[in-house]
Order: C-alpha cells, then structure tokens, then sequence
C-alpha cells in the first residue's frame, strides 16, 4: 500500500512537473520573443530612407539601440545580397553570410518581422529577430536584433532541478504519509486476526481439561451424572468464551449484575474434577460481575495452582474475603522478574511454576498456552479489579483476584446466606 500510494503520486507530480516545464519554456519563448521582436520593431520605425539614402544617426541616441546585446541593419539593392552596417558589438557576433542571405530573403517574403535562432559566428546561441525599413513601395533595409539564450535557458534549467528535488521530496514525504495510513488502515484487521488466534488459543486451552475428563468417564462407564456436570461445565466455558470474543471484538457489552461471590467460588470449585484437594473458607460477598467470566478466572486460578503448585494432589487452598479472592498453592513459586510477564497471553513457560505462563527456577517441559493467568487479569481488568501474584505466607504462591464490592449490597449479604447451591443478589 505505502509502495501503490508513493508510486501514485510520482507520476502524479512526474505529469504536473513536465506540464510546468513545458508551459515555463514556451513562456520564455514567448518573452524572449516578443522583447526581441518589439526592439527590432521600434528601432526599424527609428531610421528612415531619404531619396534612397538610409539615415542610421537615431541609432546612436536611441535607448533601444543601446540595450541590444546585438544590433545590426541589413541593406541591400533590389537583386544583391545585404550589406551589413551599424554593427554591434561587432561582426563576429552576427550568423554567417549564408544566414543573412536567408534572414534578408524571408523579410523579403514575409514583409513582416521575422524570428528566428541562429548562431553567431562565434558559435553563441542567440535569437534573433529582423524587422523591415520601407523605401518607398519596397523593402531596402532591415533592422536585425539578436539576444543571448544562454541566460532564459540558465533559469528554465534551475527551474527544472527545483521541481525535480520538490517532486523526490513529496514522494518521500507521501511514501511516509502513506506508509501511516496504510499502518492505521490495516493495524485494526490486524489486531482482529491476533484476537482471533488468541481465542483459538483460549478455547483449546478452556476446553482441553474438561473434554479429557469426559471421555475418561465415558471409557470408564462413568455416572450419567457426571457425564451430564461435565457436559453443562462445557456449555458454560463455551459461552464464557463466546462472550469474551464478542466483548472484545466490542461487538458486545459486558453486563455486571449483583452477584454472591462467595456462592459463585463455591460452585465453581466443585464443579473442578479433582476438588477433593481444594478447600474453601469464604464469608459472604456481593460483587457486581459477569458470572460467567468471574467463574471462568477462578477456574483458571485454580487449576493453575493444581498443576503447578507441587505433586497431584496437593493441597490448594481458596479464600473468599469482600472484594477479594486469594488461591494460594505449595509449590516452587514465581520468581519476583517473571510475576508481570506470566499475565501476557502467549508466554509459555516450565512446570513447577504456579502458572502456566511463567519459567521458575526448576526444570521441566514446557506447558501451557499462557492463557489462563492473562485471562484472569483479562476479567479482573474488564470489573475493575486487579489480578497478581504474591509470596504466600510459609512458603508457595499466592494468587490474588481482587474486584471492587457493591456497597449496595455488601449490609445485606451478611444475613442472605443461602448456601453453596446458589449463585444470586
């Protein structure tokens, strides 16, 4: 694009700069004609025949004569070949007597003042031209002026190297506007496909534990019941993630509703498959948020802390205080450097980290798409909440999701306990 749009616009200015220079040499033309022809004019009203002698004394005081870079008087009998008088500066400076000869025909010819360019004697470019003096009913002498090229051409060719460096300078200047816009233009479609492909990256993510897990239960004879939570866990990932997409692409808003946020962290850890390890202390919290998107960052905490905050089966314990939930792990840790740079999508990293998205100290494979602490931070961003990493008390990491309380409701919640089955204002 930035290559079409330059390109464009040089053979926009390419067109306007030759139709300028163009238009400047016939216009120099044009001047340096009519200047030489109007001083051969005047200065052939200036001399005058008497009884078929040709009176040249007004040349000697007349302004006109004394401008001309070139001046000279062509007379000649009826039949002869001019004779050439009143020369200045001097001969040299006139054409060849072949080109006089032929200057004096064509006045002859025309009757008028004739233009014309023919170089001097000396080799010097010069216009020229040559103006008929009557004797009587026939031509007997002509006035010829000449005028350097030289200097008009000395102008039309700094003309020329002016608008050649403007023109390269406003291509230079539209390849860069250009190469802006087109950045502007397509940064949008760009950033769209990187949504895009980021999603894909948080679906497989989202999905990949709970798809595992069902086909386990369905190879092993599973419960229908299990099977059914499963499927209904999956449901609700895959609206969160519809939602998130819509959210981003903006196409959608994100409704906050009251909800018990003690209530929504309760069920969302039931729901893990290896909850047995989780437990839960929380007290009762009204926060206004998507219950979708709040439940699909626990989740993500969580899990995270199972997978790598130490063996299978460690414990992970989860904390629900007002505006605050805290899931805390026994393993290796995050190192201090690494704790900002595991929340960017895409950052992948060794096990024995309390995320997927951050290299520890210790050894291992790596793992994770680095999607589940960014979405985290994502929906805590999107509530205005925080979401960050800390060292836990005696040891492991604690994860902190942190999201402002609805004093509305905060007086009311204390006394509207309703259990862990149900997630409501």
């Amino acid at each position: 694009m930035t290559l079409l749009f330059a390109s464009t616009t040089a053979a926009c200015l390419v067109v306007l700069a030759a139709v300028a220079i163009r238009i400047d040499a016939e216009s120099r033309r044009s001047g340096l004609d009519h200047e030489v022809g109007s001083r051969a004019v005047g200065l052939s009203r200036a001399v005058w025949f008497d009884a078929g002698t040709l009176h040249l004394e007004p040349l000697r005081e007349d302004e006109l004569a004394r401008g001309a870079q070139v001046l000279a008087v062509l007379q000649a009998a009826p039949g002869e070949s001019p004779s050439v008088r009143n020369v200045a500066p001097g001969r040299s400076a006139l054409p060849g007597q072949d080109r006089l000869d032929q200057v004096w025909q064509r006045v002859l010819e025309e009757q008028d003042t004739v233009l014309l360019s023919a170089p001097s004697a000396e080799g010097g470019r010069l216009r020229w031209a040559a103006a008929p003096v009557w004797d009587g009913d026939r031509i007997g002498a002509a006035v010829l002026v000449g005028t350097e090229l030289a200097r008009s051409e000395r102008d039309h060719d700094v003309l020329v190297r002016w608008l050649a460096l403007g023109c390269t300078a406003l291509v230079c200047c539209a390849a860069a506007v250009g190469h802006l816009l087109s950045g502007r233009a397509m940064r949008p479609a760009l950033r769209g496909l990187g949504q895009q492909e980021q999603f894909l990256a948080e679906a497989a993510h989202e999905l990949r534990t709970p798809l595992a897990t069902l086909r386990l239960v369905v190879e092993r004879g599973g419960s229908s019941d299990e099977a059914l939570r499963l499927v209904d866990r999956l449901s609700r990932l895959v609206t969160g993630l519809l939602a998130r997409a819509r959210t981003e692409a903006g196409a959608q808003r994100v409704e906050l509703v009251p909800l018990r946020l003690d209530q929504l962290v309760e069920i969302t850890v039931e729901e893990l498959p290896d909850h047995e390890s989780v437990t839960v202390s929380s007290e009762p919290v009204v926060v206004l948020g998507d219950p979708d998107l709040l439940a699909q960052a626990v989740r993500n905490l969580v899990e995270n802390a199972q997978r790598h905050g130490g063996p299978a089966g460690s414990p992970v314990e989860v904390t629900v205080t007002p505006g605050l939930v805290t899931v805390r792990d026994h393993g290796a840790g995050v190192p201090l450097a690494d704790r900002e740079r595991v929340f960017a999508r895409g950052v992948t990293g060794a096990s024995g980290t309390a995320s997927g998205t951050a290299a520890a100290s210790g050894s291992g494979a790596a793992s994770g798409t680095g999607a589940g602490l960014a979405i985290a931070r994502w929906v805590a961003e999107l509530h205005d909440g925080t979401a960050r990493l800390a060292d836990a008390p005696g040891g492991g990491l604690l994860a902190e999701l942190r999201l402002p309380p609805d004093p509305a409701r905060a007086s009311s919640s204390s006394s509207s306990h309703e259990g862990p089955g149900t997630v409501g204002a």
